[in-house]
């Protein structure tokens, strides 16, 4: 069987470290993906951390089997938000973070080729942060279908930055294509007016773009009302259009869902 036979597009998401806001970018990319009419898949394998079930309130689902595999978890009526998560599949969660690479790569490898999507437009796939073993199996077990690109996900800060110049080494050597840089915490939307201001030096992500000859996708500011959304466990979902990522993250997705179709 082949599940990713009617999804259109995959992405993988990559940062070369953690803390960058990966999942945050995953989920706000997939919503708004979803507000320009398309289905999306979010495929979550951060073994350390599944933090995107809790962004999009779906906690932790019974998750069923049918004759394809594993059916993944809708956040909406009109079924086109789909989520599988790997900390669905775990009696704890926690356990998984002390596995050695073997059973990390062969869950991985299992799990990427088991979700029964059904149709879709584009399937995000959130990586664990860094260039391992784990991202290879994905690789793979990808490849084996069809892989568009990655997004590279970084901050303005140098270091940060350098990080991901390890992800684009990995990405010339495994042959993925790089669909482009986004610049997350680029600045601070105040929740009080409308300013948003730069806490950290701005334009690392830009730079790094020009240097590899790679497509700079946009920077989305640290939101402290969409941040507060999550920790309050109030619906992200309805906060996402009214914040001021949401102009950036839209920006993005046209750009992303336009280099999609040129490939």
């Amino acid at each position: 069987n082949d599940n990713l036979a009617q999804v259109q597009h995959v992405v993988l998401v990559l940062s070369g470290k953690g803390g960058v806001g990966k999942s945050t970018i995953t989920t706000e990319l997939a919503l708004a993906l979803r507000h320009a009419g398309k289905k999306v898949g979010i495929l979550d394998i951060d073994l350390c951390g599944p933090s995107i079930p809790r962004m999009l309130s779906v906690g932790r689902p019974d998750v069923h089997q049918c004759d394809l595999g594993w059916v993944p978890v809708y956040t909406d009526a009109e079924k086109s938000l789909a989520l599988m998560s790997i900390g669905f599949l775990l009696d704890d969660p926690d356990d998984a973070v002390v596995w050695r690479g073997p059973k990390k790569t062969a869950l991985i490898g299992q799990f990427v080729s088991d979700v029964a999507w059904g149709e879709l437009d584009v399937l995000l796939v959130d990586t664990p942060p860094g260039t391992s073993d784990e991202h290879l199996a994905v690789l793979e077990n990808l490849k084996k279908h069809k892989v568009d690109g990655a997004i590279l996900v970084t901050t303005p800060q140098a270091v940060s930055t350098g990080d991901v110049r390890r992800e684009i080494t990995f990405c010339k050597k495994t042959g993925l294509r790089i669909l482009g840089i986004v610049e997350n915490m680029s600045g601070f939307a105040c929740p009080h007016c409308s300013e948003c201001t730069n806490i950290f030096s701005k334009g690392g992500g830009e730079d790094l773009a020009k240097l590899t000859g790679s497509v700079f996708l946009g920077s989305v500011p640290l939101d402290p009302l969409l941040s507060a959304s999550i920790e309050e466990g109030k619906d992200f979902i309805q906060s996402f259009p009214h914040s001021p990522t949401f102009s950036a993250i839209t920006s993005i997705s046209h750009t992303l869902l336009n280099s999609l179709q040129a490939a």
